[in-house]
């Protein structure tokens, strides 16, 4: 094997291990047990080679095929490492403690299983010798050491857990270590026990925590990164907060210096470029839009900067976040003094200082919202009848929405959508209301900003207030549209993503009312907008199979917010999106988004032919039986990670076309109930959103086509019931219960053995709006009392009393 050739250059045999690592993946398990021997038998002895590239690549391969054979069928490897480990040799050492970091890193449960032929688990051979290097006078061993018992941390494997007091001694002995990477290991140790096993360090706090006061100081900044995450860890691990109550004064002045602006920040670059210079296409990363997504809230959305890189500015502010949190106005006499002295500093030089002290004000404004008023209300100088501390900021940050520095405009920008709430509840205050719409046009200006990073931060800022304020939007809207297609003409690609979720946030907010607004500002902008999104899929479909003929590389990330700003459209112009669609082959490009292979985009593609279904229907007629079998495929699809949010959407739509079309639906009944069965039965493996989307869109089907769902419905009943008492009361729910009312009339029989749950779904009604609705509920019962005769004293029995109390309204 070339890898083990002496003979050949070092960039040669490296070149062929990397060649062999990546065939293996592919070709391993089909290769004869002859030719996996060899392999095997190659390698070993490679692990002591004198150049370190050959030693890490064979580690490398090793951990690849440790990986596939799950840790059996090498018998020769564990106690090769052991020899190796034990040879006192540099390179062996060295070499075996590589292969081992890789392993611990990639498989970790291989070295904490039972093996064939050993008398105990690998894991207690080799942690004796991983805390025996902690001492080594190597820094390499000391960091592989280290780097593989933190793998075990988080599963916390026995033998770990056995040898804790060792562990934190080796930590101790380490915390000090002159070599960054070893102390950054050190922090990442003791915040994953403080995450995983907070009692560990118990004994151990006030020095734990000195030292990570200590070492958040840091010269070097992933240091003193690692270390800045301990604060949140403790925070939510429960710990004692006396303690860390004691050391406020002292951490929040580190905190603070560290979120200003370090010199090499890639941001301080991004920030110099304005709108005349093209954006490059490593700009072009994914940006924090999520698909359109229809149910409950239980989706975690992406953090608005997780394009961007973590870094210790950012974490110090988590930090402060989450202390203002815990410990809300205590820690103002703290931080308070520091936050005035920095937003009093002058000069460009200053401009940094001042720019964290305005993060510092939106890091705080939740958590300490009651206690900011005496502090700024002496650092600040405003209207002395400005009597509420949002009023103060406000009119502090207002004109720094001017200042000469963009980033300062963009983190003012940040900083004002952090107060927007309490603004908008100040809206009754006529001081308030007049500050309220001088933040609405400052955002508004900012968004027309010469600066890139300044557009950006003004339009996701704007989506907040947009957010916050909903109705109190309606009166504005004239001007707000002006500015957004304007943004939406002048904007580059990257920002592009950007108006286009602000476009559609104010859609979702305004609802109606931006139907009324056609004829008062929007007129002029439905028809390019609309346009504008069709243009962008048609060019992204062609980009996917000919870029060069296109002009343009395809990014499906610019599918996902047309198709959502088209939801949004449809959603806020209701009936007024058929003058816009008639005429277009939007139906022909939303089918083929709904086929795309990309889950994000069939989650708002599904989205869209939903808002479709309901304000505009007939548009979809033609191709209505292709609409409804592409949606149904995505309920059996496999039910994990972004497929839930697919098949949610697929199901929302596929009810809200159902109660539109009606009979048309049947041909796909009985398919869409089976798959709709099989999600409630296993509700637990799913989200809370696709269980009430099944058990609704389950409804409106039989409420449609009963004769069809009816003979079924022993199967599906329980858990379609148990679903049905979780929704909220609302429209959705009254047409769910007149399918379930449906079926019950058709079948009653099919419904006996799940009696209780009907009462129970039944009885989780605060009030039924619709009197037919409550006249058919109130049917199905009397009639199964009437059915079951003196059998129904006993169903009654089984019901607890507030369900009883709730069914009394029925005379049952």
């Amino acid at each position: 094997m070339c890898i083990d050739s002496q003979g050949k250059s070092i960039e040669i045999r490296q070149a062929a291990g990397l060649l062999l690592k990546n065939n293996l993946k592919g070709a391993y398990p089909s290769m004869s047990q002859e030719n996996q021997k060899y392999i095997k038998s190659e390698l070993l002895p490679c692990l002591g080679a004198v150049d370190r590239n050959i030693r890490t690549t064979v580690g490398t391969i090793i951990s690849v095929i440790v990986n596939i054979e799950e840790g059996s069928g090498w018998p020769e490897l564990l106690p090769a490492l052991v020899t190796c480990l034990d040879s006192n040799d540099l390179n062996h050492m060295d070499g075996a403690m590589d292969a081992l970091s890789k392993i611990c890193e990639d498989i970790p449960h291989v070295l904490d299983s039972e093996v064939p032929g050993l008398a105990e688990r690998p894991i207690n051979v080799f942690l004796p010798r991983l805390y025996q290097f902690f001492q080594s006078p190597h820094a390499s061993l000391r960091k592989l050491a280290l780097g593989c018992v933190n793998q075990y941390v988080i599963i916390m494997p026995s033998a770990l857990y056995n040898s804790l007091d060792k562990y934190l001694q080796g930590l101790f002995l380490l915390a000090n270590d002159p070599v960054a990477e070893v102390r950054k290991l050190v922090c990442a140790a003791f915040v994953h026990l403080t995450e995983v096993l907070p009692s560990s360090i118990e004994p151990h706090l006030r020095n734990v925590m000195e030292y990570m006061l200590q070492v958040n100081k840091d010269p070097d900044e992933e240091v003193a990164l690692e270390a800045c995450e301990f604060w949140s860890a403790y925070c939510d691990a429960q710990l004692p907060s006396e303690n860390l109550k004691e050391l406020l004064p002292r951490l929040i002045p580190v905190l603070l210096s560290n979120m200003a602006y370090a010199d090499d920040d890639e941001s301080l670059l991004d920030a110099e470029e304005d709108e005349s210079q093209p954006d490059r296409d490593q700009d072009l990363k994914p940006r924090f839009h999520t698909s359109r997504l229809h149910g409950s809230d239980d989706f975690d959305d992406d953090d608005d900067d997780s394009f961007n890189v973590w870094n210790l500015r950012k974490c110090s502010a988590a930090a402060i976040d989450v202390l203002s949190n815990v410990f809300g106005d205590e820690i103002l006499p703290a931080l308070m003094p520091l936050i005035q002295a920095k937003l009093s500093t002058s000069g460009d030089e200053a401009w940094k200082e001042r720019e964290a002290a305005v993060l510092t004000l939106g890091a705080i404004a939740e958590g300490c919202f009651n206690g900011l008023y005496p502090h700024l209300s002496e650092a600040i100088r405003v209207d002395q009848y400005a009597s509420t501390l949002f009023l103060q900021i406000v009119a502090f940050l207002l004109p720094l929405l001017d200042d000469k520095f963009p980033l300062i405009r963009s983190i003012s920008c940040w900083t004002l959508s952090r107060f927007g709430k309490y603004l908008i509840q100040e809206g009754g205050n006529p001081k308030g209301y007049e500050q309220f719409e001088k933040v609405l046009m400052g955002l508004l200006r900012r968004l027309l900003d010469s600066n890139k990073r300044v557009q950006e931060a003004a339009c996701s800022a704007f989506a907040t207030v947009e957010e916050d304020a909903a109705e109190e939007l309606v009166p504005h809207l004239g001007v707000i549209l002006q500015h957004l297609m304007c943004a939406f003409g002048k904007y580059q690609r990257r920002n592009l993503r950007i108006v286009y979720d602000a476009i559609g946030t104010l859609a979702d907010s305004v609802r109606e009312e931006l139907n009324k607004a056609l004829g008062v500002g929007f007129a002029p902008f439905a028809q390019p907008v609309f346009q504008r999104c069709m243009d962008i899929i048609q060019l992204q479909h062609m980009a996917k199979v000919d870029p060069a003929s296109a002009g343009a590389q395809y990014d499906r990330e610019f599918i996902v917010c047309s198709l959502d700003l088209l939801s949004g459209l449809a959603e806020g112009l209701g009936s007024g999106i058929e003058s816009l669609v008639s005429q277009t082959n939007l139906r022909d490009l939303l089918l083929n988004c709904c086929m795309d292979e990309a889950p994000d985009v069939r989650q708002s593609a599904f989205a869209l032919m939903g808002d479709l279904a309901r304000v505009f229907p007939a548009y979809l007629q033609p191709r209505l039986i292709e609409f409804l079998q592409v949606a149904s495929q995505q309920l059996s699809t496999n039910l994990i990670g972004e497929n839930l949010s697919v098949a949610n959407n697929a199901c929302w739509a596929i009810g809200e076309l159902a109660v539109k079309v009606r009979q048309e639906v049947s041909p796909i009944v009985t398919n869409v109930v089976s798959a709709l069965a099989l999600i409630l039965q296993h509700a637990e493996a799913v989200n809370k959103s696709l269980v009430e989307n099944s058990a609704i869109t389950l409804g409106r089907l039989a409420w449609i086509r009963p004769d069809l769902v009816a003979p079924h419905m022993e199967h599906f009943m329980k858990p379609w019931c148990l679903a049905l008492s979780m929704v909220r009361d609302d429209l959705e729910k009254e047409d769910a219960f007149r399918g379930l009312c449906a079926v019950v009339k058709v079948n009653p029989s099919g419904g006996v053995s799940s009696l209780v749950v009907i009462c129970k779904a039944i009885a989780s009604w605060h009030e039924i709006r619709s009197e037919d609705v409550n006249s058919e509920v109130s049917q199905v019962l009397n009639g199964y009392k009437q059915m079951l005769g003196n059998s129904w004293a006993e169903c009654w029995s089984a019901l607890d009393p507030p369900v009883k109390e709730r069914l009394a309204r029925y005379q049952v």
